[in-house]
């Protein structure tokens, strides 16, 4: 199968095979090509380059992109998705003026989450999650990370993990999972941390590496939950069943995670909304992708990650949705792109190379995801007609998606 899209008005993020990150003063780059013709052949990109160089050849589609823009779909390296019902009365309890630690003390949040579902059974967690995961690849997003973490027995990780590979096993969106056990302490274990990191390790961890189930390991580190030393057996345990980390770390407070993420290798450690010269000089020289979710900042009113302090400092950043039932009930990675714009001050081109490039990155795709290079897979956004890709992140509420194409066939 051949499509070719001919008279794109601009392709974006045109990279070589050997580029998988950008950081500092090149994330303002964004190459592309205008007035632009690119050749998918099944689920890869084939060729492209100028109109006046198009080849005439035989294909099976063509899509005229005149006015259009086409850039790759977005990557989106953190989410929660699988989850059972809502927390909608948490969200007017915040408005009633509560905060998010006032809410988890007395059983919301997370274990509010875990009780739901727990109680919900796979089919039906299954049927519930593929509704999230149609809408965002109808946004946009080619790529996903999904955690678990709202279980916390075995039986509810498990189950959740399960979901997961359903998930990627049923639809063409690659589908990375990450093992989230350490999301919270349950209530039985609130006083005996060391017990329930003894059930993370000694069961939960070997029956998910015998049914291959996670990519991933994650902890929530952050005063009240997962301390640096208790984050730091995770991540030591997630190691010897080859699991690398990607890491909660910084949201509410500076604990001196990040130091202790980049000395583990961490893949990414993700929120930052709170980052300390310390931490920046840990990430430097490091392998580590700094993440940040601007939507959870919104929607529950905390700091936005310093993203100008990291890019200025010649760090790396990529942008995530955090989508979840709690913090940001929100998979839409336009609006991500936009709110880093409007409110941590990125430039689009920075934007933009944080949801892709950078975001396959965070996810270890790069070699397949990110970017419009040869080889690589046939995911696209074609715009409706703009008159720039500026256009994206300013109309920040209009939906600016023509089609969206995912491994080389359209999403309907």
């Amino acid at each position: 199968m051949k499509t070719l899209i001919t008279n794109i008005r601009e392709l974006l993020q045109i990279r070589d095979a050997s580029i998988n990150k950008v950081s500092g003063v090149e994330m303002k780059q964004l190459p592309s090509i205008k007035n632009a013709y690119l050749i998918i052949e099944d689920d890869r990109i084939a060729d492209f380059g100028t109109m006046k160089n198009c080849p005439e050849i035989k294909v099976d589609i063509t899509i005229d992109a005149t006015g259009k823009v086409v850039l790759p779909t977005w990557c989106d390296s953190h989410t929660h998705i699988v989850y059972a019902g809502n927390r909608v009365l948490e969200f007017v309890d915040r408005i009633n003026g509560l905060s998010y630690e006032e809410i988890a003390n007395r059983g919301g949040g997370i274990l509010n989450s875990a009780k739901k579902l727990n109680e919900t059974s796979e089919e039906e967690l299954f049927e519930q999650s593929k509704v999230r995961l149609e809408q965002i690849m109808q946004q946009g997003t080619g790529a996903v990370e999904i955690k678990s973490g709202y279980g916390l027995t075995v039986a509810g990780e498990i189950k959740m993990l399960r979901v997961i590979k359903k998930l990627a096993e049923n639809y063409p969106i690659k589908i990375k999972a990450t093992f989230l056990g350490a999301h919270a302490f349950p209530a039985e274990y609130k006083d005996n941390h060391s017990s329930y990191i003894d059930l993370i390790i000694n069961e939960m961890l070997p029956k998910i590496a015998k049914e291959n189930l996670a990519d991933y390991i994650d902890a929530f580190c952050e005063t009240g939950y997962f301390s640096v030393e208790e984050t730091e057996r995770i991540m030591e345990a997630g190691k010897k069943h080859s699991l690398q980390a990607k890491i909660h770390v910084n949201q509410f407070n500076a604990i001196n995670g990040i130091n202790a993420c980049v000395k583990h290798n961490a893949l990414s450690v993700d929120h930052l909304e709170v980052v300390t010269d310390e931490d920046i000089e840990a990430l430097k020289n490091s392998d580590t992708m700094p993440v940040a979710l601007p939507s959870c900042s919104y929607f529950i009113s905390i700091p936005y990650t310093p993203a100008r302090k990291l890019i200025d400092a010649g760090l790396p950043l990529a942008l995530a949705t955090d989508f979840n039932p709690g913090t940001t009930p929100s998979g839409n990675m336009n609006f991500v792109v936009a709110t880093a714009c409007i409110k941590m001050k990125m430039t689009p081109e920075e934007a933009i190379n944080a949801a892709t490039i950078n975001g396959a990155y965070a996810m270890g795709i790069s070699d397949t995801h990110g970017s419009i290079t040869i080889g690589k897979k046939a995911n696209l956004i074609i715009s409706k007609g703009v008159s720039s890709f500026y256009q994206l992140p300013y109309e920040f509420g209009s939906d600016l998606i023509d089609t969206v194409i995912i491994e080389g066939k359209r999403i309907k």
